[in-house]
């Protein structure tokens, strides 16, 4: 008898139908004997919805009151599914995060798992029930109802399988796996057998929206392995998982992945003196705004120019503390530009293969793509291009790496 924790993503319960096409598998994997933990998000769109509605009366609610909101998403979905599942004659209980409980810090709209109380779902699950739990929330210390972020239901999955120490967590969603790139991109890209954590991880971190980054942390930290399927295709999905588990010789890259939701923003003429790189970065921390590819230059004047991206979302409001900042460094100018997009190679075979980085120059080159940026570790190469021609990069990396195959020789 395995014990298994299932996610299902908001299009996979979208509709009345649909949940009762997920309660039909639930039933199926029960009936054979396992132990079965559902996780599920809020219905395609319901989150969207709440927004929208709170915005209608106030733009800036407040984060608590908008945490009360959202949750409830989450909360008609774990009651529809197990009304379904009991309509199948299967026992289910529905637990939102408080009932668990599920103890997060109190940051609200982004909060970070600090416990989870396992007991109540395994007396339940003793109990030959399904047990089926709400994404995406939970509770502080002070009993105030908590919101894990966007795509936070993957990471309650996580933290539930690795509290119930489950044979696996399974991230049901409407592909079925991951893929070596966006098949909306390069339609012979390849769906992986298997990744290894780190990899995924910084696909994920790179713009892959397969999994959320913190759900891929969380599973590889504690070693609790990750399976992508479809909700509406059978098949055996992508399994994530350690790289010493991978029975086979590791491609050079595994995949690419890409986000077009960047913006660059570059302060110049800025003194060359010790501090002024944390001066800046540290105020724009301080606004909460996350970094990511950073590039110093230092000109000949001993003037220092420094280049970083953040989220498209974020450009406006980096801009307004660039420039405050600026003023009291006594930098020239600051610049912002939204028409970029950000592009990985990402391999762990990298490690023992060299040429990768002067191959993928050499092929942007031939397409006369201009390299704005560049970022590099050990299993990964980022560059910064120009967003019109991401597609055609996409394309032209995929194929010189033979993705579309099991091995490539350079």
């Amino acid at each position: 008898m395995s014990l298994l924790v299932q996610k299902f993503g908001g299009t996979s319960v979208a509709t009345a139908e649909r949940i009762e096409s997920v309660a039909d598998k639930i039933s199926g994997f029960h009936k054979r004997g396992d132990n079965i933990v559902v996780v599920v998000s809020a219905m395609s769109g319901e989150t969207n919805r709440l927004i929208k509605l709170a915005n209608r009366i106030d733009e800036t609610a407040s984060s608590r009151e908008m945490d009360a909101l959202l949750s409830t998403g989450e909360q008609v979905t774990v009651a529809l599914l197990c009304i379904a599942l009991h309509k199948r004659g299967c026992k289910a209980k529905s637990y939102i995060g408080s009932q668990v409980p599920i103890l997060t810090d109190n940051a609200y709209s982004k909060a970070r798992i600090l416990d989870i109380e396992p007991s109540r779902i395994q007396k339940d699950l003793a109990k030959g029930q399904v047990i089926v739990v709400a994404g995406f929330q939970g509770v502080d210390e002070q009993g105030n109802i908590t919101t894990l972020g966007r795509g936070g239901s993957d990471t309650t999955a996580v933290a539930l399988a690795v509290a119930l120490k489950a044979e696996e967590c399974q991230i049901y969603t409407d592909v079925d796996g991951v893929y070596t790139t966006d098949p909306r991109v390069v339609e012979n890209a390849r769906r992986l057998d298997s990744i290894t954590f780190e990899e995924m991880l910084e696909m994920a971190s790179q713009g892959s929206k397969v999994l959320q980054i913190r759900a891929v942390e969380f599973a590889g930290k504690y070693k609790i392995p990750l399976r992508v399927l479809s909700t509406f295709n059978e098949g055996s999905g992508t399994l994530i998982t350690l790289e010493d588990n991978l029975n086979m010789e590791k491609p050079i890259v595994s995949g690419i992945a890409f986000n077009r939701d960047e913006a660059k923003l570059t302060v110049r003429g800025i003194p060359d003196i010790p501090g002024s790189a944390a001066r800046i970065l540290g105020a724009v921390g301080r606004a909460n705004i996350e970094v990511d590819v950073i590039v110093q230059n230092v000109a000949q004047d001993k003037t220092a120019s420094l280049t970083f991206t953040v989220h498209r979302n974020e450009m406006k409001k980096a801009e307004d503390v660039l420039n405050k900042v600026a003023i009291e460094l006594g930098a020239t100018s600051v610049e912002s530009d939204e028409n970029i997009a950000k592009l990985a190679l990402v391999g762990v075979g990298m490690r023992s293969h060299a040429g990768v980085a002067a191959t993928m120059f050499d092929t942007l080159g031939k397409e006369n793509v201009n390299i704005q940026m560049i970022s590099t570790s050990e299993i990964k190469i980022t560059v910064v291009i120009a967003e019109n021609l991401l597609d055609l990069s996409v394309r032209s990396l995929h194929s010189i790496f033979g993705l579309d195959q099991d091995t490539v020789d350079l």
